[in-house]
């Protein structure tokens, strides 16, 4: 069970919304180019912790 309801606080910034809303390869490459975190509730990865639901240091 997700640990958020979406949509969320600032869930217009994160992967999984960003992903959803058709951005192209680009610039979804911009945001998870040197990730730092990753996030507990999709797996996904990023740079900036801002743009994942939940995350976590990798």
């Amino acid at each position: 069970m997700p640990l958020f309801e979406k949509p969320h606080v600032r869930h217009e910034k994160h992967l999984c919304s960003i992903v959803e809303s058709g951005a192209t390869l680009d610039e979804y490459k911009k945001l998870v180019r040197n990730a730092k975190s990753v996030c507990k509730q999709c797996g996904r990865v990023a740079a900036k912790e801002e743009n994942l639901c939940d995350p976590v240091p990798l």
